[in-house]
């Protein structure tokens, strides 16, 4: 346990809410326009955490742009059937709010979408700091946009804590200096999670609660 804590940073997609499926099936509907045939559901897993930018320009630096617009346009189309929270997501993070927890959402996705997952899931109303791609130069695991949301909510790197189901948010984590969690639920593994060697790993949401001292209501 660690009671120092005063401010949670989550990563959203497959941490919070299951985007899972979504983030897949977007990538195939993607590549099998411009790359017939040869993309599979476990070719994409590698894809879930970078950005879209640094996916697509890896493939094919001419038609980056293309190859995100048509994305996005499927990643929204689909986002309302696909989208739902994971176990415990909304009672823990309910519970961190009313014990008066500092909570922001650091996520390499667009802002609008972000802002689409966490109304669905009834999320928006505990977070007052929501930073995205659209905010920063540098996404995860760059230290940027964990600084930038640390500044809003007037908290300093020992006070705080990472949580996310990718290892750029490790690494983002422990670039800024803050503690680090990460969640057994990460489509890439618990092991794939932990060769980075997070503080902590939560097997459910609400195993946060008994980390950082909080009982639960």
């Amino acid at each position: 346990m660690t009671k120092n804590i005063t401010t949670l940073l989550f990563d959203l997609d497959g941490t919070l809410i299951d985007t899972n499926e979504l983030i897949i099936s977007s990538y195939l509907h993607t590549l099998e326009q411009y790359f017939p045939g040869k993309y599979q559901r476990e070719d994409v897993l590698p894809f879930m955490g970078p950005s879209l930018f640094d996916v697509f320009h890896g493939l094919d630096p001419e038609k980056a742009e293309e190859m995100i617009q048509v994305y996005r346009k499927h990643n929204l189309a689909q986002h309302d059937l696909l989208v739902k929270e994971f176990d415990g997501v909304f009672e823990t993070i309910r519970t961190l709010y009313e014990n008066n927890y500092k909570l922001a959402i650091v996520s390499t996705k667009k802002r609008d979408t972000v802002l689409k997952g966490l109304k669905l899931t009834h999320l928006e109303s505990f977070f007052k700091v929501v930073i995205t791609m659209d905010e920063v130069e540098n996404v995860k695991p760059d230290p940027e946009p964990l600084n930038k949301a640390m500044n809003l909510l007037d908290s300093q790197p020992e006070e705080t804590m990472m949580i996310g189901d990718n290892h750029h948010d490790i690494l983002g984590g422990k670039n800024a200096g803050t503690a680090t969690c990460g969640v057994a639920w990460s489509l890439k593994g618990k092991d794939h999670l932990q060769s980075y060697h997070p503080d902590f790993m939560l097997d459910h949401m609400s195993d946060l609660l008994n980390i950082i001292g909080v009982k639960p209501q």
